[in-house]
């Protein structure tokens, strides 16, 4: 079966100029993939692109990956604050 968390780290890395800095987390429900990316603050710009292009072509590609392992997949950009605020909630 496809890891759809390793697939999207395939694509993420070579964009990015710090890949070591890629984190990625993975829910999972039945069929259903929560997959939550977080990039370093000065690699967000290349992960979502112009107009949010380069994240619309990710989530395109995810999205048939997923087809192919038979599930449903939905991809999170998160920013710092958003990482932060998600670490105190957990914590809680």
């Amino acid at each position: 079966m496809i890891e759809l968390k390793e697939v999207l780290s395939e694509i993420v890395k070579p964009i990015v100029t710090k890949p070591d800095q890629v984190n990625i987390t993975q829910k999972v429900s039945g069929k259903d993939v929560l997959l939550c990316l977080s990039v370093a603050p000065e690699d967000m710009g290349k992960v979502i692109g112009r107009h949010g292009k380069i994240a619309k072509a990710i989530r395109t590609v995810m999205k048939a990956a997923a087809v192919i392992a038979n599930a449903h997949v939905r991809v999170d950009i998160l920013d710092q604050d958003e990482i932060e605020t998600d670490n105190k909630t957990n914590e809680n």
